[in-house]
């Protein structure tokens, strides 16, 4: 991870207050040594060194900090590796960087998949595999920014196969995650100063599936 340096594993409080006042983060996560043989018997405090403005700021008395990196969880049932070997497929730059089991403690047999960590590129993400308890919904969806109709054309595609198409360039992959695939072109016209022309383009968008590029600049550009 860019800027991140792992500097020791904390045992008492006292440690873990002295690496915060230091400008460390302070994470409470499984040690490397024991992922092997699966969910250690329990966790262990790690400092991070995230960035040298953390410690800047505390040092100078500067409540404000940098922002701590934000790693979106997605909840499977039992498909969370399948579904990241998926992702990391269409997406360049991406890759699965670590896999973690269940141990006897359970809920689920010992050596079954619990989570996966990967990236897409340079996003982390991590799969649980927690049960069926939960599913996914439109309430979250992730944004696929799209330079222009070919890349349009290709996220539309991987994502969507065995999944389901939806209005507005929304959809949902084969494992019920929701995506939006939008060009940069329409959040200029969406956002345009004449706002005729504006919501042409929303009137057009919104008899869309998968976004036409040049069908939003025709009529974005067609006489009133």
């Amino acid at each position: 991870m860019d800027g991140e340096q792992h500097i020791t594993d904390l045992a008492t409080e006292t440690e873990v207050r002295a690496a915060y006042d230091e400008g460390f983060e302070i994470r409470l996560e499984p040690v490397p040594h024991l992922w092997e043989t699966g969910w250690p018997g329990g966790d262990e405090f790690r400092a991070v060194r995230r960035s040298t403005q953390r410690a800047e700021n505390r040092s100078t008395g500067d409540e404000e900090s940098a922002m701590p990196r934000i790693t979106p969880n997605l909840w499977f049932d039992t498909r969370g590796e399948e579904a990241a070997k998926f992702y990391v497929s269409v997406f360049p730059n991406s890759k699965i960087t670590n896999l973690l089991y269940y141990g006897e403690a359970g809920p689920r047999p010992a050596g079954t998949v619990l989570t996966v960590d990967f990236v897409l590129d340079g996003q982390p993400y991590t799969a649980i595999n927690g049960g069926p308890e939960f599913t996914f919904d439109e309430a979250i969806s992730l944004l696929v920014e799209c330079a222009d109709q070919e890349e349009v054309d290709y996220y539309w595609t991987k994502l969507s196969e065995g999944g389901e198409e939806g209005p507005c360039g929304w959809l949902k992959d084969k494992y019920g995650l929701s995506w939006q695939v939008s060009p940069a072109a329409l959040g200029e016209l969406l956002t345009d100063p004449d706002q005729g022309r504006a919501q042409r383009a929303m009137k057009a968008m919104l008899g869309m599936k998968k976004i036409d590029v040049a069908e939003l600049y025709r009529a974005a550009d067609a006489e009133a």
